[in-house]
């Protein structure tokens, strides 16, 4: 009977051991996703604002054209000229370029003012309701 009890005894500290085994492995992990949770990105915006320039809302984006990467803009406050830089901000966006292309109604010009619906030239997806904005040093 007594080597019954060893057996028993031993097998239920190799099954503590292998839970012990399992929580360490969780909170590990767990570790780690928090330390990236605390790593906060840069974002564009954050770079200008850091870097003592600040941001001029210009327009919203009203819609998106995948096949020639366009978005038409609508001019909401200020002016936009061919060379600013803007930065372009959404819920999921948030990227900043140059202006290299600006077009009313199918005709290229080289500002924009308050009021137009113009299309600008972008380099990555943005969706309706995003917020463009000029750099202003």
């Amino acid at each position: 009977m007594k080597k019954k009890k060893k057996s028993e005894k031993k097998a239920v500290k190799a099954r503590k051991k292998k839970i012990v085994k399992k929580a360490k492995r969780k909170t590990v992990k767990t570790k780690k996703k928090q330390a990236r949770k605390k790593a906060v990105k840069q974002t564009a915006s954050m770079k200008v604002i850091a870097s003592g320039a600040s941001l001029e809302e210009v327009g919203v984006v009203t819609h998106y054209f995948p096949h020639v990467e366009a978005a038409v803009v609508k001019m909401t406050k200020g002016s936009l000229m061919v060379g600013d830089e803007i930065i372009i901000k959404g819920h999921t966006t948030d990227f900043r370029e140059k202006v290299d292309s600006i077009q009313l109604e199918h005709a290229p010009i080289t500002s924009a003012s308050i009021g137009q619906e113009i299309g600008l030239k972008v380099k990555s997806k943005v969706r309706e309701h995003d917020v463009a904005y000029k750099i202003v040093s």
